[in-house]
């Protein structure tokens, strides 16, 4: 049974499935469709083209589907789509997309976005992803599954979060970052490898060594230009999903350059790879 508190103001557009739970001073405007057992705490507002899977947990305050904060941005039809399991705390604000960007936000599976967090327009999100308080997406980010956010950081539009991978508290990250990487700094360099995560997560010995080997032979030997480091290291360490993650996204380049350590030479850029 759907419970709605009488103090919530609720468009007759949206539709809420069953054993949705809104609480109090919550308003819901336009084309707003929340999936069953999601609950709205207090003062949630909602608008846009947004959709809410199963199961989430909206706290008060949160602001999700209005116009982006974008000058480009024109009322075009854009969506917000969110999906199941999620925890939305306090004060987090998720825009839906402009015509730039597909005209598409959207947000995973299972993550949790803490006080203050930002997801601007266009973003793509994955699951299990961990945004800490007040950090910041601009527009156009992906961030891949099982990665975290630090509090207060800030990621540049454009920029691609591979998966797993963990950016530090107070960091400014103008650059991709690779899958498992691990970044930090008031302008982000890549510190190493998110070991810590990847020890949680259960992956094997075997996988963190070949892992570690192929980031020294990538960021760390000073022999040879990016590119053929990176061929040496697909040759000997290919046959591993998760380097062969690594060395995908580094081939797959965005409009961002590539996120390396302070120290790293490289007689070419880090696009090249």
């Amino acid at each position: 049974m759907t419970l709605i508190h009488p103090t919530a103001i609720i468009a007759p557009s949206a539709r809420l499935a069953a054993d949705v739970k809104v609480g109090p001073y919550c308003v819901i405007d336009g084309e707003v469709e929340i999936g069953a057992g999601t609950e709205l705490l207090s003062h949630v507002a909602i608008g846009g083209r947004t959709t809410i899977g199963k199961n989430c947990k909206i706290f008060p305050f949160a602001s999700l589907g209005h116009a982006p904060q974008d000058l480009k941005y024109k009322g075009e039809k854009s969506q917000l789509v969110i999906g199941d399991n999620n925890i939305i705390r306090e004060h987090v604000t998720m825009n839906p997309g402009t015509e730039g960007g597909g005209l598409m936000t959207s947000v995973g599976n299972n993550c949790l976005f803490m006080v203050g967090s930002h997801i601007a327009h266009d973003c793509k999100l994955g699951d299990h992803v961990i945004m800490a308080n007040n950090a910041t997406l601009g527009g156009h980010v992906h961030v891949g599954d099982h990665s975290i956010i630090g509090g207060l950081a800030a990621v540049h539009q454009f920029v691609r979060i591979g998966p797993h991978a963990i950016i530090g508290g107070m960091s400014g990250v103008e650059h991709d970052v690779i899958p498992y990487g691990s970044v930090m700094g008031e302008r982000a360099s890549l510190a190493g490898l998110n070991l810590v995560g990847l020890k949680r997560r259960g992956f094997d010995r075997d996988t963190i060594h070949a892992l570690r080997n192929a980031y020294k032979m990538l960021f760390e030997e000073e022999d040879g230009t990016l590119l053929e480091r990176t061929e040496k290291a697909r040759k000997e360490y290919g046959n591993v999903g998760e380097v062969g993650e690594i060395l995908a996204f580094m081939g797959d380049k965005g409009s961002r350059s590539l996120c390396v350590p302070k120290a790293f030479t490289s007689k070419d850029t880090p696009q090249a790879a």
